[in-house]
């Protein structure tokens, strides 16, 4: 834990000496290519002019030689892509959103939807064709360890001034941070966060007698408790309680903590350099879910199917939970016909030996692409501002149905959730925030080797030999895309 905490205060204190030193302030717009590291944006407009600001007065005092750089030129419309973050995946929201951003700037925004499913692979090939929309709304695994590492996203350090580290959750602003040429730059502004966790049937487990095994009031329970609850499920209904899935990367956050916590394993090393997951406690934890007769390996669904059967009664419990699937049963797209509602499920954290449960945080926020029009650069950062720095901060947080990264903005408290009883509930997980390794390089990779080795495990004879054997052939192949 002390080497955790000198760790950060390290990483804190390159922050603040960003911040207190400063960054270029200037963006390579000679061509639309992306680049690596751009440096800060928006300031060197060629429409500065210079002059000697001379007033022709004729007084003796002499008019300063220094003219005031230009306000930079800023584009009249600019694109924004965003993944379904809670109700920023709603056109009718995020409409209201934009209209007040652009009544108070007179900048329009075009908006395009994405989906889990395929939206990757949109970014992608408009990044190849250089039709790579201005703003991006996702996660630091995305902007900041994919596109950005890979030399798609303005540097927008320059927009974390000394009030933004101050207000901004250390751990969300230090995500959205990378190296690049030894240089510290912020592919990222975060907006909203959150802990993700399990999803129990609250009546289901009160008739097969398993509400026993869990702590409703904490939100809490032992590896030995859930798999109490396990049997006691399977023993009562005779079917599958729930799904270690693994058609896809979609909701995989899920069932990594699902494995990491059982027995005490990890993902990656602290440094976020090197996949851990042959740790042999992570072995024991897949081993143990393979012989529970409730659990099934499942390589036909992804997170949102699992979801959806759970809405449904077919599972008992959901490994790909959070607030925003409490807050709204319709956003997991499971029609009219779900036997749950809020009222049924409770949220858990995931079950541990030691009682200390390590959550998958999820952090979303905005980036912007390098398109090197300096104008619409500009206007993305004007945009940025709006949304994440600015009296609009609560608003933009209330849609993603996700917790603020911050606590004020500007010196002003920012109580986004004080009225509502779901989220302060759902609060007592966020003390157990582990750690954002999702910004290790090689993630796209990794998360490709991780579900792909699920399946082998669950097609083999669960044999430890076995296990060992899927578990260490994927982990190489996850180190290798790190180099």
């Amino acid at each position: 834990m002390k080497k955790k905490i000198l760790a950060l205060a390290l990483a804190l204190c390159m922050v603040l000496a960003l911040a207190a030193c400063g960054v270029s302030s200037t963006t390579d717009t000679g061509s639309s290519a992306p680049a690596a590291s751009s440096g800060s944006e928006g300031s060197g407009s060629s429409a500065a002019s210079g002059g000697s600001g001379s007033s022709g007065s004729t007084s003796s005092t002499p008019a300063s030689t220094d003219a005031a750089p230009a306000a930079p030129a800023v584009a009249s419309e600019i694109t924004l892509w965003t993944y379904p973050i809670g109700n920023w995946g709603n056109e009718e929201t995020v409409k209201a959103l934009t209209d007040a951003f652009t009544a108070e700037t007179g900048i329009s925004v075009k908006v395009e939807y994405l989906t889990y499913a395929d939206g990757d692979d949109k970014v992608n090939t408009a990044l190849t064709a250089n039709q790579a929309p201005d703003l991006i709304m996702e996660g630091p695994e995305r902007l900041v360890s994919n596109w950005g590492a890979n030399g798609y996203m303005v540097n927008i350090g320059d927009l974390f001034d000394e009030t933004a580290i101050a207000e901004i959750n250390t751990a969300a602003w230090l995500a959205c941070l990378a190296y690049s040429d030894e240089e510290l730059v912020a592919y990222e502004y975060p907006l909203c966060m959150t802990a993700h966790c399990m999803g129990i049937n609250v009546k289901a487990f009160e008739e097969a007698g398993a509400l026993q095994y869990v702590d409703l009031e904490n939100h809490t329970w032992t590896t030995e408790q859930f798999i109490n609850a396990v049997n006691a499920l399977y023993d009562y209904y005779g079917d599958t309680v729930g799904a270690v899935f693994c058609g896809g990367q979609g909701g995989d956050q899920g069932t990594r903590a699902l494995v990491n916590n059982l027995y005490g394993g990890t993902f990656t090393d602290e440094a976020h350099k090197v996949y851990t997951w042959d740790d042999p406690k992570n072995i024991k934890a897949l081993q143990e879910l393979y012989n529970l007769k409730g659990i099934d390996f499942d390589p036909a669904i992804v997170g949102g199917d699992e979801i959806a059967n759970f809405y449904n009664g077919i599972f008992k419990m959901a490994f790909c939970w959070n607030i925003a699937q409490q807050l709204n049963p319709n956003s997991a797209g499971t029609g009219a016909e779900k036997t749950l509602n809020g009222d049924d499920i409770a949220f858990m954290a995931f079950p541990t030996e030691s009682g200390d449960p390590k959550l998958q945080g999820g952090i979303w926020g905005f980036g912007i692409f390098n398109s090197g029009d300096e104008a619409r650069i500009e206007a993305s950062r004007q945009f940025i501002k709006f949304m994440a720095a600015s009296e609009h901060t609560y608003d933009a947080v209330r849609a993603s149905n996700f917790f603020a990264v911050r606590d004020s903005v500007n010196g002003k408290p920012l109580e986004v959730w004080s009225d509502n009883e779901i989220m302060n509930q759902y609060n007592t997980l966020m003390q157990y925030l582990g750690d954002y390794y999702q910004v290790t390089p090689g993630w796209a990779q990794a998360r490709t080797a991780w579900w792909n080795m699920l399946q082998q495990v669950g097609a083999s004879d669960g044999s430890e030999a076995a296990i060992t054997a899927a578990v260490n052939e994927f982990c190489g192949q996850a180190n290798a895309a790190a180099g």
